[in-house]
């Protein structure tokens, strides 16, 4: 069975596949890649779940209000869960910080690929020239 990919190239000319594979195949699953690259990254680092639970108490560590009215127990339990939810805000920032620098540098890379790729067939031909230049002696 043929795919469809394949069944467009089962006529023509093989320059024409080139340059349709060069200009178009290529760029658009380099692109797809990048996507899946970012994608991957924002699941690993959980970023709409960190932004999610942003103060959420830092390991699930929280302290229960005694019984009675005890004002220092209320202030230490207060002041201790107040602690454990900066904690956690502290935290997840970073990881969400992290995540993000990596998010873009992915992008970065997979953006300068994309360019890079439509440079890489010039520079070829460029390159090739200047070696027969070199070994003719000129």
């Amino acid at each position: 069975m043929e795919t469809a990919r394949a069944a467009k190239r089962s006529h023509g000319h093989p320059l024409v596949w080139w340059l349709f594979w060069y200009f178009w195949e290529a760029p658009r699953d380099i692109l797809k890649i990048t996507g899946n690259f970012v994608r991957f990254g924002i699941n690993f680092f959980s970023i709409s779940l960190l932004l999610k639970t942003l103060f959420a108490p830092w390991r699930q560590y929280v302290w229960h209000y005694p019984r009675g009215f005890d004002f220092k127990a209320y202030a230490s339990v207060f002041f201790s869960n107040l602690i454990s939810r900066l904690i956690g805000a502290m935290a997840r920032i970073i990881l969400i910080v992290i995540g993000l620098i990596t998010e873009l540098i992915m992008l970065v890379i997979g953006l300068l690929l994309f360019f890079l790729w439509f440079l890489s067939g010039p520079l070829a031909i460029f390159l090739i020239f200047i070696g027969g230049r070199c070994l003719l002696g000129m």
